[in-house]
């Protein structure tokens, strides 16, 4: 089991920043691939980003590609999401996700098997 936990949520105005952390326990965390996903009021959960278990690989929604950075720290069994130029269509929860087994980029929901509870991100204009 893994337990991942988010923090660094909050209200920015647009053309502001904010960086998220996620904390993982229960498993070795340098074995795990790890992702950002965010979900807005009335829409479905979407993928953001993702990383590889080392941090050698990453990939990137077209929508925050040169606006947002994934990386990790595995010595500090956590992941960030540094998020710069925020729009307020970035407003949404934004959760931390894991898998594990071979790197590959994937963006969807059901190839991760552990979640955070998310963090709210509000961007005003």
């Amino acid at each position: 089991q893994v337990q991942l936990v988010e923090s660094g949520g909050g209200l920015v105005q647009a053309g502001g920043s904010l960086r998220l952390s996620c904390a993982a326990s229960g498993r070795t965390f340098n074995s795990l691939t790890m992702a950002w996903f965010r979900q807005a009021p009335g829409k479905e959960r979407e993928f953001v980003t993702t990383i590889s278990w080392s941090g050698g690989s990453t990939y990137y929604a077209d929508s925050v590609k040169g606006r947002f950075t994934i990386s990790r720290d595995n010595a500090k069994n956590t992941v960030y999401l540094q998020m710069n130029s925020l729009k307020p269509e970035d407003t949404a929860v934004y959760y931390c996700a894991a898998r594990g087994g071979r790197w590959y980029p994937a963006q969807q929901e059901n190839a991760y098997n552990y979640w955070g509870q998310g963090t709210q991100v509000t961007v005003s204009s």
